[in-house]
């Protein structure tokens, strides 16, 4: 039954008046928004372990909602999905479109296709002339199989197919090159910028096809001299916006620099109200609207603070919420069941090859010719076969005009599907390097004099623990200095401003340490170390991390490896915060918990790993050097407690450090090192510690902690507290050291206890929460049993790990 539009009405009176919210537009429109994210962000976690773009979900999403699956079921298509409903919802997914253009044009820099030179530029002429040309071919023959595509304008339906076949979707490729830390390596600058070029001939063709498609199939003949018109008055848009809008948005970006304190919101305003006029001037030209906004994008300075606030202002709302919209709509355009026979399945083969054949086969040999080696050139011909998002756009505009139908749109809505899948696989398979640390010159505190710290952080809350641990750790003598290399850790995001981060912060695809930096990071921690008055003898340099929580542990090796750093700080996924003299768990998230364990693993030095319960505010609140801090150090022997104890070692040569060493014994007086290792029948690492196998001599084991602990208390007699516990029982000890009473430490080191004493491997049996950290390191970050005391981990990695095996006991 036809419905007429203009009937419809926005908003219901409420079922209690007897009406149905799905008869009403803005109800309707809400319960298909929830529909489509809660399955599209579904979609994306089950796609997330085969890391693939964000994209891929939402394509499928709507693809699923739309007649290809779910809409087989007449009734829902009526009651969810009704046609009346479908301008509404494309309407509201074309504004998102149009600012996601625009946010593409911002993020695309011009300057990088000049900067990389004439080989970038051969690469993406090839890029698009070999599979335009191919797509060309495969035209005919779709022409020729498909019924009803030979009534459509012989040239528009070329050009539509072969940018349907040459087109790069530049935002998706960036976002795939940053997860496989490639963006910033050679391959990876070469590929964006070719793509860059490539999206801009992309829409310069594009521009063309819609021109030349005019209204489609409806209505009378028009003259050819009306697409001249069109393309005209684009090349004059296009114009007037690169000589009067660009300088114009040039004087707006320098009034929102830093010098000014705020930025006004009328800049804002006034920016989105030009991404619509854009838009306007252009659907008005008879180019689509999402051209002017991507032009008007291409306006706006780059690497400014303006940029950064307009990609913060609307990318989360634009990405999160209305793309899925767009794409879900393409899906219920998109029926796979058109694709019916032998002949309309191989079409999609055709197209699916001719479009990977030309785009790989062309860009490699022009690669080659540019004397790039073949891997990185078969590489560059991969990544250069990403569609996914741009294509979508492209297809359906090509099925708006009514030059593809139904057939043709799932044909080449399933190749770009496919297409953009494979990539980051093969690249994978083909290109990308596993990284291996180097296990011959393992770096530990009690085997160098410089001492090189890499601290790692999630964000500022973490600053005053680790300033604290640093100061603490400081050598008083002059001579001495102390090289900090802080690593601000940031989870790569689908957002465009994480891609920007990636692209500044990152060279030769790898983060790296910037001398000059002064940004608010380096200035926070520079400052307090000032305020001590021991700047001078503390060298700070910053460097950040952008990058998927699976591979960050790869950034914080290669760093360590790199400067040679003796530890590794880490802070604890949880942290605690103190709300009226009560202590208030707070969790990062247990994907960090999964970054902390990596590093524990495969580090080239000493990781050490902070529990902060309020390590530090004690300082701050007072006057900061003169506060005595109580750091007590556990010791039951092993090369991990060796470890804590030079640590601890360090910490007594301060001045405002009072050290208490505590040995745990059994009864006979001896901590008899080395236990047999019995794997257990079944292995669970999340509720059960694990144990090395390195140490093969116990007896010299024994020697090595026995002479370590009478070095220490020689050296540092009258200083340090010693206290021995014999026959006790180790649960009930520690967690008396780390709760508030008779000892009131600040900070509890242990070691991991990775090659046991026999009391601490008879902890096996004791339910663990978090068996990365120990058994004893467990206890005291245990949540609920009241420990008020910060606790720093310490692992040492010893030159025979590569001989070892972490086993499970029992």
């Amino acid at each position: 039954m036809a419905v007429n539009i203009t009937l419809i009405k926005t908003s219901s009176s409420g079922a209690w008046q007897g009406d149905n919210p799905l008869n009403y537009a803005l109800p309707l429109l809400i319960v298909q928004t929830t529909l489509i994210l809660v399955l599209s962000r579904f979609l994306a976690f089950l796609f997330k372990p085969l890391r693939q773009p964000k994209v891929i979900a939402e394509i499928v999403g709507g693809i699923l909602l739309g007649p290809s699956a779910f809409g087989h079921n007449k009734k829902y298509m009526h009651k969810i999905f009704p046609k009346w409903s479908t301008p509404i919802m494309e309407s509201v997914a074309s504004i998102g479109l149009i600012f996601f253009l625009f946010l593409v044009g911002l993020e695309l820099d011009l300057n990088s296709i000049r900067r990389t030179g004439r080989r970038a530029f051969a690469i993406a002429a090839a890029g698009i002339s070999f599979p335009f040309t191919i797509g060309v071919g495969v035209a005919f023959v779709f022409r020729k199989a498909i019924d009803g595509a030979d009534k459509v304008g012989f040239v528009q339906y070329l050009v539509f197919m072969g940018v349907a076949l040459s087109i790069t979707a530049f935002p998706v490729l960036a976002r795939i090159l940053a997860e496989l830390k490639l963006l910033t390596t050679r391959v990876g600058e070469t590929a964006m910028a070719a793509a860059a070029f490539n999206d801009v001939v992309a829409w310069i063709l594009l521009a063309l096809a819609v021109a030349l498609a005019g209204n489609g199939g409806d209505g009378p003949r028009k003259s050819p001299l009306i697409s001249i018109w069109v393309l005209l008055s684009g090349v004059a848009f296009v114009v007037f916006m690169m000589l009067a809008i660009k300088p114009a948005m040039k004087w707006l970006a320098r009034r929102c620099s830093p010098e000014h304190d705020t930025v006004d919101e009328a800049y804002i305003c006034l920016t989105l109200a030009g991404v619509l006029v854009s838009g306007f001037i252009t659907d008005l030209i008879g180019i689509h609207a999402i051209f002017g906004a991507f032009v008007f994008g291409l306006t706006i300075p780059k690497g400014g603070d303006f940029a950064k606030i307009l990609m913060e202002r609307i990318e989360d709302f634009v990405s999160g919420l209305l793309l899925p919209l767009y794409f879900a709509s393409s899906g219920l355009h998109t029926d796979v069941t058109k694709i019916k026979g032998l002949q309309a399945w191989g079409l999609l083969v055709l197209a699916t090859t001719a479009a990977c054949a030309g785009k790989i086969i062309g860009t490699f040999v022009v690669a080659m010719m540019c004397t790039i080696p073949a891997r990185e050139s078969i590489t560059l011909g991969v990544l250069m076969n990403t569609k996914g998002l741009v294509e979508l756009i492209v297809l359906n505009i090509g099925k708006e005009k009514k030059v593809l139908n139904d057939e043709a749109f799932a044909i080449l809505v399933l190749m770009a599907l496919f297409t953009t899948f494979i990539t980051v696989p093969t690249v994978i398979a083909i290109y990308t390097p596993a990284r291996v640390f180097s296990t011959r010159a393992r770096r530990h505190l009690q085997s160098t004099d410089e001492l090189r710290v890499l601290a790692c952080i999630h964000g500022h809350g973490n600053i005053p623990s680790l300033i604290n641990l640093i100061e603490s750790i400081r050598s008083t003598n002059k001579a001495s200095r102390l090289k900090l290399y802080v690593m601000h850790l940031i989870e790569l995001t689908e957002r465009s401003s994480s891609i920007i981060l990636v692209q500044r912060l990152r060279k030769n695809g790898l983060p790296f340490i910037n001398r000059l930096c002064r940004g608010e990071l380096h200035n926070r921690v520079a400052d307090a170390f000032q305020a001590n008055g021991q700047l001078g003898r503390v060298t700070i340099r910053p460097t950040t991390s952008i990058s998927m929580l699976t591979t960050m542990h790869e950034d914080i090796c290669h760093v360590a490896e790199k400067k040679m750093v003796a530890m590794i700080v880490l802070p604890f996924h949880k942290q605690w915060r103190k709300i009226n003299d009560e202590g208030e768990e707070e969790s990062v998230g247990h994907e960090w918990r999964g970054v902390n364990q990596r590093v524990l693993e495969v580090a080239p030095c000493s990781v050490a790993v902070l529990v902060d319960r309020g390590f530090g505010s004690r300082a701050e609140m007072t006057s900061g050097p003169t506060t005595t801090q109580n750091i007590c150090v556990i010791f039951f022997g092993g090369p991990d407690d060796r470890e804590a104890l030079e640590l601890g070692g360090r910490m007594a040569e301060h001045p405002t450090m009072k050290v208490t060493v505590i040995r745990f014994m059994d009864k006979n007086g001896e901590d008899r090192d080395g236990v047999m290792l019995i794997p257990p029948h079944s292995k669970n690492e999340e509720i059960s510690c694990s144990f090395s196998t390195a140490i093969t001599n116990p007896q010299a084991e024994k020697e090595h902690g026995e002479g370590a602990l009478a070095m220490f208390i020689k050296k540092w007699e009258g200083i340090v507290d010693f206290i021995e516990k014999i026959d006790v029982n180790v649960i009930d000890e520690v967690l008396g050291i780390g709760r508030r009473g008779d000892y009131d430490y600040d900070l509890i080191i242990v070691g991991r206890a990775r090659c046991p004493s026999t009391m601490v491997a008879a902890l096996v049996h004791h339910p663990t929460e978090h068996p990365e950290l120990g058994p004893i390191g467990d206890v005291l970050a245990s949540s609920g049993q009241g420990i008020t005391s910060s606790v720093l981990v310490v692992q040492v990695q010893q030159h025979d790990t590569t001989k070892a095996e972490e086993l499970l006991v029992s």
